[in-house]
C-alpha cells in the first residue's frame, strides 16, 4: 500500500493555520533523509513558501476566524480525491486545464474519453468530485496532501482577459460581458458593431476591462471566478495547504507533488494550454503598456493579498504604465 505523508499537524483546526514550526521541522527532517536531491530541494522550497504564507497571514490578520470571504474557509472550490489522498483548490488560469485533466484521470475517465467528450472538463469533474462540505474537507485534510497552484496576479489576470474576453467564444456569457463592458466604457458611445475594426474591436480593450474591474471591486460586487483573487477563492489563510506550487516553477513543483503522492504511474505531466508563439514578457509589456500607472496600482490594490501571501511584487509592471491611457489592438493577432 502506498504511503502518504501524514497530515501536517495533530488535530485539524481551521483557526490554526498551516503547520507548527516544530511539526514542519520534524516532517522535513524525517522525509528529506529518504529524498533524492531534487526532491529535497523542492521540499525546502515548499517549506519556505508555507512559512512565508503562515507569517504573512498572521501579519495581515487573515488567519483569524470570521464570517466574511477572507476569514472563513471557502470549501466550494476544492476537489477531494479520497482514494489517492489528494486535495486541490482549482485556481483558474494557473495550470487549471492541466490539473483538471489530471483529476479527471484520477477519477477514472480515460484519456480517449476526455479527448472526445464535449462536456466541459469541470462539469465532468464535479460528477466525480461533489463540492465538499466543511466536514468533508476537514476529514480529508487529516490524511491527504492539499495543494494549490498560484501565479503572478497580473499575469494571471492578463491570461483570463485574453482567454475569456478578447478571444471569447460566440454566444457565451463572457462574450455578453465583454459587450456590456464595451457599451459602458468605450468612447464615444454608443458602440456601433457596424463600425468595429482593429481600432474599434467588439471586445473590450484591456484598459476598459481594468476600469470595469476597479468599479466592480469598489462596488463590492463579486468577481467572475476566472479573476477572483486567490486569497478569496481558496482562502489559504484558513485552510492547511501542504504544497504551494507556482506557475513559474510548475514543472519542478508538480513533479514533486506527483512523486509525493505516489502517482508516477498514473499522471504524466502535460502542459494542456501552452503559450503559442509569443513570450509572456512580451505579452505583459504589450498589454500593460495600455494602462496608466494609476490603473496598475489600482490592480495591485485589488490583488494586494495575493501579492503578499505568495511573495510576488510589482517589479517591472509599473515601468510599462503610462501617464495617459492608450488603447490598442492585440499585437499578436
Amino acid at each position: 500500500m502506498r504511503k502518504h505523508p501524514q497530515y501536517l499537524g495533530p488535530q485539524y483546526d481551521f483557526t490554526s493555520v498551516l503547520l507548527t514550526r516544530q511539526n514542519e521541522v520534524q516532517w522535513n527532517q524525517s522525509n528529506q533523509q529518504e529524498m533524492p536531491g531534487w526532491m529535497a530541494a523542492a521540499e525546502a522550497r515548499m517549506a519556505d513558501r508555507r512559512r512565508h504564507l503562515k507569517e504573512t497571514c498572521s501579519l495581515l490578520g487573515l488567519d483569524a476566524p470570521g464570517n466574511d470571504s477572507l476569514h472563513h474557509p471557502n470549501t466550494w472550490e476544492f476537489l477531494i480525491n479520497r482514494p489517492h489522498h489528494l486535495i486541490w483548490c482549482n485556481v483558474f488560469k494557473a495550470a487549471s486545464t492541466s490539473w483538471m485533466y489530471n483529476f479527471n484521470i484520477l477519477a477514472g475517465y480515460t484519456p480517449k474519453f476526455l479527448k472526445t467528450s464535449k462536456v466541459i472538463p469541470l462539469n465532468l469533474a464535479r460528477k466525480k468530485y461533489p463540492r465538499p462540505s466543511m466536514e468533508d474537507l476537514q476529514s480529508a485534510l487529516n490524511d491527504s496532501i492539499a495543494f494549490l497552484i498560484v501565479r503572478h496576479p497580473l499575469e494571471r489576470l492578463l491570461s483570463a482577459y485574453r482567454d475569456k474576453l478578447q478571444f471569447s467564444l460566440p454566444h457565451t456569457l463572457h462574450q455578453k460581458l465583454g459587450s456590456e463592458i464595451v457599451n459602458k466604457y468605450r468612447t464615444p458611445r454608443p458602440f456601433n458593431i457596424k463600425t468595429s475594426g482593429p481600432k474599434n474591436p467588439r471586445w473590450p480593450f484591456f484598459s476598459e476591462f481594468v476600469n470595469y474591474l476597479v468599479d466592480i471591486h469598489n462596488s463590492g460586487e463579486p468577481f467572475d471566478m476566472h479573476w477572483t483573487p486567490i486569497t478569496e477563492f481558496c482562502t489559504p489563510c484558513q485552510v492547511n495547504f501542504h504544497l504551494i506550487a507556482k506557475f513559474e516553477t510548475l514543472q519542478e513543483d508538480q513533479n514533486y507533488l506527483i512523486h509525493m503522492s505516489g502517482l508516477q504511474d498514473i499522471i504524466k505531466p502535460e502542459w494542456k494550454n501552452p503559450a503559442k508563439g509569443y513570450s509572456t514578457n512580451k505579452l505583459v509589456a504589450s498589454y500593460y503598456s495600455q494602462l496608466t500607472k494609476m490603473q496598475i496600482l489600482q490592480l495591485y490594490n485589488i490583488y494586494r493579498y495575493d501579492f503578499e501571501l505568495f511573495d510576488y511584487t510589482l517589479d517591472g509592471y509599473l515601468d510599462h504604465g503610462t501617464t495617459e491611457a492608450t488603447d490598442r489592438d492585440d499585437p499578436t493577432t
